[in-house]
């Protein structure tokens, strides 16, 4: 049963029982934050990237990952961050890559870093949205896509935020995990262009998007906040291994 802990709103002082979050680790185990009774929430009046994510650590596998920080939207309109428990479950700090978010799977595979014959992909650490969209360019250049740019002018196309000779791409920087007309979307765009079609999100896909983009063959990839992507199904691991067309294909292992 999931635990519920009180929360008093510092703006109305209105008492809310929180349901809190639990969330499903590769191992199948869940995991959950350890939230602080009695204290007091903090308001969130700008949301900040690097504060919006939480380093766990599953008690059945020890596999750290990042999570959604638990928020609470009072109806006074106040939006509650409750303040968490100092436990040995949680590192400051610390990167680490995520899973993806909302009962996607990633099938386990070497880091990018870990090609042959390529060298190492230097992550932009994530902090705005601005840098999700930096540092898939350049994931999207360090596979061989060349002049890969942020989609710019009076009449962007809906959907797609990078683009490259050859490539198109979406990147996702919200907190809610990528829905399938996205995908299907960003397929249909690289169908009628005749581009390799990448997607890129910071929270993960549904499951659905998930089902969608396989049965497409569209490469999926979860940035995690150290701004490295994580390869999500099989068309991502194909690409990973044969690159863009600037360079030959790569055998990883």
């Amino acid at each position: 049963m999931a635990e519920t802990v009180p929360v008093r709103c510092p703006q109305c002082r209105r008492e809310h029982l929180y349901i809190v979050p639990s969330y499903p680790c590769r191992c199948g185990a869940p995991v959950a934050p350890a939230l602080l009774r009695g204290g007091i929430p903090v308001r969130i009046r700008h949301r900040v990237w690097a504060d919006s994510w939480l380093t766990l650590r599953c008690s059945a596998c020890g596999r750290y990952d990042e999570w959604p920080r638990p928020e609470l939207g009072c109806p006074c309109g106040a939006l509650l961050r409750p303040p968490l428990a100092e436990t040995p479950a949680q590192s400051s700090g610390a990167a680490f890559p995520s899973a993806v978010a909302a009962g996607g799977e990633a099938a386990d595979a070497p880091s990018p870093g870990a090609a042959r014959g390529r060298p190492d992909f230097q992550p932009v650490a994530i902090r705005t949205a601005r840098d999700v969209v930096t540092a898939a360019a350049l994931f999207l250049d360090w596979l061989g896509f060349e002049r890969v740019r942020p989609v710019a002018g009076a009449h962007p196309v809906p959907g797609v935020d990078l683009r490259g000779p050859e490539v198109l791409a979406r990147v996702d920087p919200t907190t809610a995990p990528t829905g399938p007309d996205a995908v299907e979307t960003l397929w249909l765009h690289g169908l009628n262009e005749s581009a390799v079609a990448v997607c890129f999100s910071l929270a993960g896909y549904t499951r659905q998007a998930l089902d969608r983009a396989e049965s497409l063959g569209l490469p999926l990839f979860a940035l995690d906040l150290a701004g490295t992507p994580q390869p999500v199904g099989e068309a991502a691991h194909a690409l990973l291994g044969t690159g863009g067309p600037r360079r030959p294909p790569t055998e990883f292992g």
